[in-house]
């Protein structure tokens, strides 16, 4: 197989995989697309479901539910914000601000989906937190990324309009930034949340492998 899966815990009532970069979360349309991390995880756990995605090209933390109540307890959590979520990216430029927030509101940009835009009318409220760990000195800068809110793509296309695209975006980085990275600079390093049978805190690391 060409990607490995990594569970990192796992209990009678949910998995937690690192998920590498160039799986999918869910299986895609078509036969070529059925290996995801949905299919991998429930040939282990058979009642394991999905609660949450990343993006395809995305790798890093994702926690998969053991049956429907789990399921359901973990999305309710994702929906009403008790879980932490945080990412690494490299992305183009040196950013200037230490840390700050972009709040430019999503939609789907429907006849070039699965593509994201922001738009100040009708987009959905989204929120991300930003605070740089280092500017390069090959003109990039590693950024901690805090998702407050969860539209698709909202960490590429906030970062793409604050003027800093992740290197290896294939969807919103120009053709020099796109090609300065083999793969989407963007790894999602920590998830932390309560268990769905206890409540108990759960925090869960890896680190970025870029």
């Amino acid at each position: 197989m060409p990607h490995s899966l990594t569970a990192l815990f796992h209990d009678d009532t949910l998995v937690v995989v690192d998920k590498p970069a160039g799986l999918l979360s869910v299986p895609g349309r078509g036969e070529h697309l059925r290996d995801c991390i949905a299919a991998r995880v429930q040939a282990r756990w058979a009642d394991a479901l999905i609660v949450h995605r990343l993006d395809m090209a995305t790798s890093g933390l994702m926690v998969l539910g053991r049956g429907a109540a789990a399921q359901r307890t973990l999305s309710i959590a994702f929906a009403e914000r008790r879980v932490d979520k945080r990412y690494i990216a490299v992305v183009h430029g040196h950013v200037a601000d230490d840390s700050g927030e972009m709040a430019w509101p999503l939609i789907c940009d429907w006849p070039n989906r699965p593509r994201q835009i922001v738009d100040m009318q009708i987009g959905k409220p989204s929120l991300t937190r930003y605070r740089v760990i280092e500017r390069r000195a090959d003109g990039t800068t590693r950024v901690a990324l805090e998702p407050v809110t969860g539209r698709s793509h909202q960490l590429r296309v906030h970062l793409q309009t604050l003027g800093h695209p992740i290197l290896g975006d294939e969807l919103y980085a120009p053709d020099a930034v796109r090609a300065a990275s083999p793969r989407l600079l963007l790894h999602a390093q920590r998830l932390a949340l309560p268990h769905p049978h206890d409540g108990r805190p759960l925090a869960f690391e890896s680190p970025a492998p870029f």
